[in-house]
C-alpha cells in the first residue's frame, strides 16, 4: 500500500492549491482530488491502493510559518522565473530545495504519528 499526503499550499496571493506527496513523487492540483490523480498517473500504478492523509497546513513545530511563508515566496518566484524560460539563483534553488524537504519530512512525521495513533 501506498501512503500519500495531501497538503494545501497557499501562494503569496492567497490561493490555495494542493501538493500529494508520496515517496519521492510529487503533484500539484488545485483541488486535493486534482492533485492525487496526477500523482496517481506519475506512480504509473492502476490498480491503486492508498491511505491518503489529507493534512491541514498550520504551522507547527515541525514546520513552522516563517518557513511556510518563505517557501512560499520561492514557489512564487521560482514559478515567474519558469515562465520567463530563467531559473532562480543558486542560493534561492538551494534554499527552496531545503525547505520542500523540510516541508516533506515534516509532513511524513505527521502521517507517521497518524498510523502510529490510528494502529
Amino acid at each position: 500500500m501506498t501512503a500519500v499526503t495531501i497538503l494545501p499550499v497557499l501562494n503569496t496571493n492567497g490561493e490555495k492549491s494542493y501538493r500529494a506527496i508520496a515517496g519521492d513523487r510529487q503533484s500539484v492540483g488545485q483541488t486535493a482530488g486534482q492533485a492525487l490523480d496526477a500523482l496517481t498517473s506519475l506512480l504509473g500504478e492502476t490498480d491503486f491502493s492508498a491511505l491518503i492523509v489529507i493534512q491541514r497546513f498550520n504551522p507547527d513545530e515541525l514546520f513552522t510559518i516563517q518557513q511556510q511563508k518563505r517557501l512560499s515566496e520561492l514557489m512564487n518566484l521560482w514559478r515567474t522565473a519558469r515562465d520567463r524560460g530563467q531559473t532562480l539563483s543558486p542560493q534561492q534553488q538551494a534554499e527552496l530545495e531545503s525547505l520542500v524537504e523540510a516541508e516533506l519530512k515534516a509532513a511524513t512525521i505527521r502521517t507517521e504519528v497518524l498510523v502510529q495513533q490510528s494502529i
